[in-house]
C-alpha cells in the first residue's frame, strides 16, 4: 500500500470514528434522563450502598423515598439523607411480599404522585459451603433477589407505561455473572435477576422504560458486618470481611454510587463495576471452563464443611478474635458510615 492510500484509509478512519463518537454523544444526550425533581424509590435503601445510592440521588436534586424492613434503621437513614437535600419518604417494606410491595407502592405515589425512577437494591448475602446451606437459605435468596424486584416492578410498570417514560436499576452482582464459591445462594439468585432485568429492557423500550441491570464486583459498603456466614464462620468471615474491605479489589460505595447513577441518568442497558469484576467477566466469555475450573481450585482452599449443621451468623457476632483488625479497617469504617451498624455497635471480637 503507498503513502498516499496510506493516508486516505487514516483519515476515513478518522472520520469514522469521530462520527462513532458523535453519534455515541447525540444519543446519549437524547436519552439523559434529568433527576431534578423526579421521584426515586430504592429498595433496601436504609444501609448499604442503598443507603450511598439515596445520598447521591439526594444530591443530584431528586426526591427521594427509601424502604426497608427495620423501621429503627429507616429512621437513622431517613436523617441521613436529609443531610444531602429534602428529607426522604421512609417506608418499612418487606420487598418478598407481595400485599406489602403493593401498599408501600401505593403509599408512596400518595406522597410523591409516582415514581419516575425505581432501584431495586434490597439484598441478603450467604457465605458457606453448599453442604451447609438449606432450602430455607435458597428460597430467601430468590425471594429477595429475584422476586422481591419482581413485584416491584409489576407495581411501578403500569404508571411509568401510561406516562412513556421510566428508568429501572437492578443492583444485581459479579456473582450474577461468574459462579463464585460459598456464595451458592447468593448467586443462583442473582444469575437469575440478570436474566430478568435483562429480559425486561427488551421489552420496556417500547415505552420509554430504560432498565438498567449493574453488576457490581466487591465493594465497600460494610456489608460484610450483616452477612451471614454458616459453616467454619469465623474462618468463613477472615476471607470474605478483608476481600469486601480491601483497598484495590473491593471498589468504594461513593464511586460505585456515582456510576449507576450515571447509568439510570443516561439509560444505560449494562454496568460491570470495577476494573477486577470486568476483567472476571471478559475472561468467564471467552473462557468460561476455565475460569469455573479456577475457581473450583480456589475453593479447595476455603473452609470445609462442620460435621453438625450451623445457624446463619451475622458478620458483626462472628468476627475472629485472632483476625488483625487493619485487615476490614476500610470495610468496617464504611460500616460505620452506611449505616451497616447500629449507634457504632462495636464488631464482636
Amino acid at each position: 500500500m503507498n503513502l498516499l492510500a496510506s493516508n486516505r484509509v487514516l483519515l476515513w478512519g478518522a472520520i469514522g470514528t469521530t462520527g462513532l463518537l458523535a453519534s455515541r454523544s447525540l444519543v446519549r444526550s437524547w436519552r439523559r434522563f434529568n433527576l431534578r425533581g423526579r421521584s426515586v424509590l430504592i429498595t433496601g435503601g436504609s444501609r448499604g450502598l442503598g443507603l450511598v445510592l439515596a445520598r447521591k440521588m439526594a444530591e443530584r436534586g431528586a426526591r427521594v423515598a427509601v424502604c426497608a424492613r427495620d423501621s429503627e434503621e429507616l429512621l437513622c437513614a431517613g436523617a441521613e439523607i436529609a443531610r444531602f437535600g429534602d428529607k426522604p419518604l421512609t417506608l418499612p417494606c418487606d420487598v418478598t411480599n407481595p400485599q406489602s410491595v403493593r401498599k408501600m407502592v401505593e403509599a408512596c405515589n400518595g406522597e410523591m404522585g409516582q415514581i419516575d425512577v425505581l432501584i431495586n437494591n434490597a439484598g441478603v448475602i450467604q457465605v458457606g459451603p453448599e453442604s451447609e446451606m438449606t432450602l430455607d437459605d435458597f428460597q430467601q435468596a430468590m425471594n429477595t433477589h429475584y422476586f422481591g424486584a419482581l413485584h416491584t416492578m409489576r407495581e411501578v410498570l403500569p404508571q411509568m407505561k401510561s406516562r412513556g417514560e421510566g428508568r429501572i436499576a437492578n443492583i444485581a452482582s459479579l456473582g450474577g455473572k461468574i459462579p463464585v464459591p460459598h456464595m451458592i445462594p447468593y448467586c443462583g439468585s442473582k444469575f437469575a435477576l440478570v436474566g430478568l432485568s435483562q429480559a425486561m429492557r427488551t421489552e420496556l423500550l417500547q415505552y420509554g422504560i430504560y432498565v438498567t441491570t449493574v453488576c457490581p464486583g466487591l465493594m465497600r459498603t460494610g456489608s460484610h458486618v450483616n452477612a451471614s456466614f454458616k459453616g467454619q464462620q469465623e474462618k468463613e468471615f477472615a476471607w470474605f470481611g478483608p476481600s469486601a474491605s480491601a483497598p484495590v479489589l473491593a471498589m468504594s460505595a461513593k464511586r460505585a454510587a456515582e456510576q449507576i447513577v450515571d447509568g439510570i441518568e443516561y439509560g444505560t442497558s449494562q454496568l460491570t463495576l470495577s476494573l477486577p469484576a470486568k476483567l472476571a467477566c471478559f475472561e468467564y466469555a471467552i473462557v468460561p471452563g476455565l475460569v469455573t475450573d479456577s475457581l473450583a481450585l480456589i475453593n479447595r482452599l476455603l473452609p470445609g464443611a462442620t460435621e453438625a449443621a450451623t445457624e446463619n451468623v451475622a458478620g458483626k457476632h462472628g468476627r475472629p478474635s485472632w483476625l488483625p483488625r487493619w485487615l476490614t479497617r476500610l470495610g468496617d469504617r464504611a460500616a460505620l458510615q452506611n449505616n451497616e451498624l447500629r449507634n457504632n455497635e462495636p464488631l464482636s471480637n
